[in-house]
């Protein structure tokens, strides 16, 4: 075990682009449907009050025109273009809608639709942009140059991209390996969860693989490349969520699929209205006049209004409680999940080493405070996560650090210090007692072999070149992950998946505690994905639940990404489709649970919708349908749709949720 120079973040964030990246992040306002949706919302909030409070037309009708152009002409000019391949774009009848609004005097009714279309896309280029931001940032984790060396012994600094295979490169300590390859020559340990998720830096020496991006630790590495840079782990990463983010089928509402039958179906229906009574001689003013009441009474706003609704509200409760769901079309598609993937380091734990053992040898004269503080005091100056989580178990219990003296760290084996005049060492067991015979050496052997059985990190403790002790340590269990297995499992069907980076042992131990059996360990990002289609090929909708680099083109191949918040790595929260802000696992099993009850809400609202705009039609077709009282009954019917969905704001809804998803 060595001491790295360079500190590690919690996992999640290890290796993410805002730890060792320049952040890259697209303004808001550098996109044009931002800056067009803020236009528009500002116009429409300035004459929404004039009007209110009785200002004439001229000072409120201009700005409220203004709107309407500024929001508008964007979907308008694509609702134009998709009319020409033959389709008919719901943006473009919602500017229709809205310049039918107006010409009935409805006309803040139309600003305000206006203004919810251009916000809503400004939103969704926003997520897009930052998506992209995120992946391209995840290729600066490589670093730009490295150490060649040339056969005659001397270096010379490249560009890593101009590393071919067969080179031989210098990676010192500290430093960022610049391509895959293989170890040739030195011994440190290498943090490498941007790729594997693996908690802990892993020993590297001759013979051993390395991956570009990853971080040195306090060892010198000379290094063979073995693939190209665009063919590194670190690049199929990106060509990986590029690929996926781009072919997952377009995902639309379920509302928008109907509604793009039943809107062409209401524009020839109010076409027909039109023409027909009046090529039997009707006048032109009442053909006219029913046509326009047809086209108010029929058209989609109610049936938009029945699926919105409640799926906002049901985003708005999520946000409360913790759950970041990015649109309307991701809180839909959360219901429909069959099935269940979650990493391991990060997601199910904590993603932080922590002691869970102190085992003091027969015979060493130490309790386990004395054995835990002279650790404690050798670990001190050193950074590596392994020294830090013994530091942070002393200060916990409140001990004493006393003073060192002659502290080193060798890499892949351990520290060695004065601690009171004594020599200490502290380090693997395997390379302390290097095959030692003697009684002390077989206890510590085999105390250290029983903690490694049971899934945790074995650190042997020698005071005078006799072993005194050894500490387990472990990356602890989320208190609430058993629990969350329990209701997915009972909300999908089936119990979820464990895929990781992870040592198979560390895994199945886990999925032990937890109650997972199907175990996928040792997976690079490749593979993850290559484990989610395979669940997909089976007809299931797969949710994937993951906090780091590593999980990302998981998260954008499955049907739905969920990131853990608080360590999640920039690429995983932009590519993810819902963020748990809080990192309470239990709030996934919850989100589910309330996405399904918006989906029957919307159900509801969609029959209440049918009943209103059948009977007025009817009216109209039947009889004579006053205008006022046309608007009324068509704004009645949006108004009672949207109160109704509306019912997933308030508390009661969250918890119903929360005890759906426990049964």
């Amino acid at each position: 075990m060595s001491s790295t120079l360079i500190e590690r973040p919690a996992h999640g964030a290890t290796g993410s682009s805002d730890a060792v990246a320049p952040r890259r992040r697209t303004r808001v306002f550098a996109l044009p449907e931002a800056r067009w949706a803020a236009v528009a919302t500002v116009l429409f909030l300035i004459a929404l009050p004039l009007q209110l409070t009785g200002a004439p037309a001229w000072a409120w009708g201009p700005l409220y025109a203004l709107a309407y152009a500024t929001g508008g002409w964007e979907p308008a000019w694509a609702g134009l273009q998709a009319v020409k391949e033959k389709t008919l774009d719901v943006d473009l009848l919602m500017i229709v809608a809205a310049l039918g609004a107006a010409a009935v005097g409805q006309v803040m009714d139309g600003a305000l639709l206006i203004v919810i279309f251009a916000t809503s896309g400004a939103l969704e280029a926003i997520a897009t942009a930052r998506t992209a931001d995120s992946v391209r940032g995840l290729l600066d984790l490589a670093p730009a140059i490295a150490t060649r060396l040339l056969d005659d012994g001397t270096e010379e600094t490249v560009p890593t991209e101009q590393l071919t295979v067969s080179d031989t490169v210098l990676v010192r300590p500290g430093e960022r390996i610049g391509a895959d390859g293989r170890v040739l020559d030195g011994a440190s340990e290498v943090d490498q969860a941007t790729i594997t998720g693996e908690p802990l830096p892993v020993a590297k020496e001759s013979g051993d693989e390395v991956f570009a991006g990853t971080l040195n630790g306090t060892g010198a590495l000379r290094v063979k490349v073995e693939r190209d840079a665009s063919d590194s782990v670190i690049a199929r990463i990106v060509s990986m969520v590029e690929e996926a983010s781009g072919t997952k089928a377009p995902t639309q509402l379920f509302i928008e699929k109907v509604e793009q039958r039943y809107s062409i179906g209401m524009v020839v229906a109010t076409l027909a209205v039109f023409a027909v009574p009046l090529a039997f001689g009707a006048s032109l003013t009442g053909s006219l006049l029913r046509a326009m009441t047809f086209m108010i009474v029929a058209s989609p706003c109610a049936v938009v209004l029945a699926t919105m609704p409640p799926l906002l509200s049901a985003i708005a409760n999520a946000g409360r409680h913790g759950v970041l769901v990015k649109s309307a079309v991701v809180m839909e598609r959360l219901g429909q999940v069959d099935a269940a993937a979650l990493d391991k380091t990060g997601t199910l734990t904590e993603g932080t080493p922590r002691v869970t053992d102190i085992l003091s040898l027969a015979g060493s004269g130490l309790s386990e405070e004395e054995l835990l503080a002279l650790a404690a005091a050798a670990e001190h100056p050193g950074e590596h996560p392994l020294a830090r989580a013994i530091v942070d178990a002393a200060r916990t219990r409140g001990l004493t650090l006393r003073a060192v003296e002659d502290f080193a760290s060798a890499p892949g084996i351990g520290v060695t210090a004065t601690v009171d005049g004594r020599p200490v060492a502290v380090g693997a067991p395997a390379r302390l007692l290097n095959d030692a015979v003697d009684a002390s050496s077989v206890r510590a052997a085999a105390v250290a072999a029983e903690l490694e059985d049971g899934g945790r990190t074995a650190v042997l403790v020698e005071a005078d070149g006799i072993p005194v002790g050894v500490l387990g340590i472990a990356d602890r269990l989320r208190p609430d992950a058993a629990g969350t297995v329990t209701a997915l499992t009972a909300l999908t069907g089936r119990a979820p998946m464990l895929i990781t980076g992870d040592n198979p042992r560390a895994a199945g131990r886990l999925a032990d505690e937890v109650g997972i059996t199907d175990v996928r360990a040792g997976l690079l990002p490749q593979d993850k994905v290559a484990a989610i289609k395979e669940v997909e090929m089976a007809g299931r909708r797969v949710m994937v639940i993951g906090d780091g680099v590593n999980d990302a083109p998981a998260l954008a191949a499955a049907h739905t990404g969920i990131a853990m918040g608080r360590a999640g790595s920039d690429l995983a929260l932009e590519t993810a489709d819902a963020v748990i802000v809080r990192d309470e696992l239990a709030t996934v099993p919850a989100v589910v649970a309330l996405s399904r009850r918006a989906r029957s809400l919307v159900v509801q609202n969609l029959v209440i919708a049918s009943v209103f705009i059948s009977g007025l039609v009817i009216w109209d077709l039947a009889a004579t349908l006053p205008l006022p009282l046309g608007v009324l009954g068509h704004e009645g019917s949006t108004i009672i749709v949207g109160l109704n969905g509306l019912r997933l704001l308030r508390e009661a809804a969250w918890t119903k949720a929360r005890a759906d998803s426990r049964r």
